[in-house]
């Protein structure tokens, strides 16, 4: 399995910046794609970024401009930098790994909170 775990949520200021990270052992060894989710409290789940396995990254129009997604395949890790954060960010996110063959695999999310 291509389990990920996200981490390094947590609460920060408006205009403020965190990075998040999605760590999935095989990720790059079954040529996985990463994607982002994020869900706010009474809110539906919200499709936020993704990573394919060549690179591409592609985002919602919500964090376009503000948040970039990296991948460290040696690390078996994707990264999402989140900057000018806004009071509406704030959710939970998680990491969803597409292996095609292999499996989907959802891992359970970093809680962020954007508040002052």
């Amino acid at each position: 399995q291509v389990q990920p775990v996200a981490s390094g949520g947590g609460l920060v200021q408006p205009g403020g910046s965190l990075r998040l990270s999605c760590t999935a052992p095989g990720f790059t060894s079954y040529n996985c794609d990463m994607d982002l989710y994020r869900q706010a409290t009474g809110k539906q789940r919200e499709w936020v970024s993704f990573i394919r396995t060549d690179g591409i990254t592609s985002y919602a129009a919500s964090v376009k401009g503000r948040f970039t997604l990296s991948k460290n395949k040696a690390k078996d890790t994707v990264y999402l930098q989140m900057n000018t954060l806004k009071p509406e960010d704030t959710a939970m996110y998680s990491c969803r790994c597409q292996c095609g063959v292999w499996g989907d695999y959802w891992g359970q999310g970093t809680q962020v909170t954007v508040s002052s």
